[in-house]
């Protein structure tokens, strides 16, 4: 979903956030339109993420670009790394930045927590790392297929920096690739990119519709980050014994991994059956076998015309 913008206040966010909050099992693509400027001069693009490390909520990448000759006026905002800024600077300073359209752009990669945490558990592996690289070069291309001229990359390092720079400079041969550590406190592109990121997916941490049905359950759920009291309360009492968490919470994160394995029912392979630790331990399929007490309701006629009959085993 391509959208033209999202604002800081409620009404706004929810206009512009509402794909994802309709269906926060999928991905969700959004940005601002590209100004003019940006279509006609080489361009300075920064990539930053927010909500890598938290056990709740999306993951969510973003891209701030603007011409390389308005690098001044940028850094005019003084925009910095949005992990050392207050929720209320960092809106205040995405205010600027969308007030700042004839000449600055953006765009955003949200990266639902069911989708990270099936990719990070498919049968063929795909790590974090390698999904964090796919998304950058993606947005990347995003902003060249909407026709920013890209002419400079800077990104916030995942992984080992020089790799990562080849790896870009090798997609995009054309551009002038800069990948370093604390790219975010380095680089004004990067943290406005940064400050967008983290103000999209605090609101949607805050504002998350759950699809499952948690009946009175307490939805006070902290920052969503593994050390956080209030995130570890919650992941204890919304643990459903048999189907686990709701899609909110990154289940192949190793948070939620133990309190799975600890207080969930355990699930019994065909391939397990000599693990001694499996025998005495409660099975997930007691929890759907057949009964062995006489029904009240009698068999339709179908089955007494044919003579067929209810088996328990084969």
């Amino acid at each position: 979903f391509f959208s033209r913008g999202f604002r800081v206040d409620a009404r706004a966010r929810e206009m512009e956030l509402g794909a994802f909050q309709r269906d926060s099992s999928a991905n969700c693509l959004l940005g601002s339109a590209v100004p003019p400027v940006c279509r006609a001069e080489p361009c300075s693009l920064g990539i930053d993420e927010a909500g890598r490390g938290p056990v709740l909520g999306p993951m969510v990448y973003g891209i701030c670009y603007c011409p390389v000759a308005c690098q001044g006026d940028l850094e005019s905002l003084k925009v910095a790394d949005s992990k050392t800024l207050t929720e209320a600077q960092r809106e205040q300073l995405f205010e600027q930045l969308d007030a700042a359209k004839d000449y600055v752009g953006w765009a955003l990669h949200i990266l639902s927590p069911n989708f990270l945490s099936t990719s990070m558990q498919q049968r063929a592996k795909y790590n974090l790392n390698a999904l964090s690289h796919d998304t950058a070069i993606g947005l990347i291309q995003h902003a060249l297929d909407s026709g920013v001229q890209v002419a400079k990359v800077f990104v916030d390092t995942v992984g080992p920096a020089e790799k990562y720079q080849e790896k870009l400079k090798g997609q995009f041969p054309g551009l002038e690739v800069t990948v370093r550590a604390k790219a975010d406190s380095l680089f004004p592109v990067v943290s406005a990119a940064s400050i967008c990121a983290k103000v999209a997916r605090d609101w949607a941490v805050k504002n998350w519709k759950f699809v499952e049905d948690l009946e009175d359950a307490e939805l006070d759920y902290g920052s969503g980050y593994p050390n956080d009291p209030k995130t570890k309360e919650w992941l204890a009492q919304s643990l459903d014994p048999v189907f686990g968490y709701p899609q909110f919470v990154r289940f192949s994160w190793s948070t939620a991994q133990s309190i799975l394995e600890s207080k969930a029912v355990p699930v019994r392979w065909d391939d397990s059956e000599d693990n001694p630790s499996q025998k005495s331990a409660q099975s997930l399929l007691s929890f759907f076998a057949r009964k062995d007490v006489p029904t009240e309701r009698p068999l339709h006629r179908f089955f007494h015309e044919r003579k067929l009959e209810t088996v328990n085993s084969l």
